[in-house]
């Protein structure tokens, strides 16, 4: 994993975004913030666990999909399962020397 400070690469709203092996991060002091940094390693090994290319893909179908459904851009982007895994995960620093591989299923919004 990489850290890069690269602060206008991150949209407004956002503080960093993974894209495997690089972690991009807006403010110099998350790189120090062990939280942030555990949510962001949480989404790279998501990425790896689907080949890169393909989370993506669902990455980005999931949030259209729940932007038509709740109609509110920042609700869409919370309840993606790959961000609720990583939201509901980020604190437990150990989280990803247990968690099975394709956890972020148990994420999934199916109604």
């Amino acid at each position: 994993m990489f850290l890069i400070v690269a602060k206008y690469l991150i949209p407004n709203g956002y503080r960093g975004w993974a894209a495997y092996p690089f972690v991009f991060v807006k403010y110099q002091s998350d790189k120090g913030n062990p939280v942030f940094v555990n949510h962001e390693k949480i989404h790279l090994r998501q990425q790896l666990e689907m080949l890169i290319l393909p989370f993506f893909i669902w990455y980005f179908l999931e949030y259209f999909v729940l932007l038509l459904h709740f109609k509110n851009a920042n609700l869409a982007y919370r309840n993606i399962s790959f961000e609720r895994e990583a939201y509901s995960n980020e604190t437990d620093l150990s989280y990803l020397k247990k968690r099975p591989f394709f956890r972020f299923l148990n994420y999934l919004n199916i109604k």
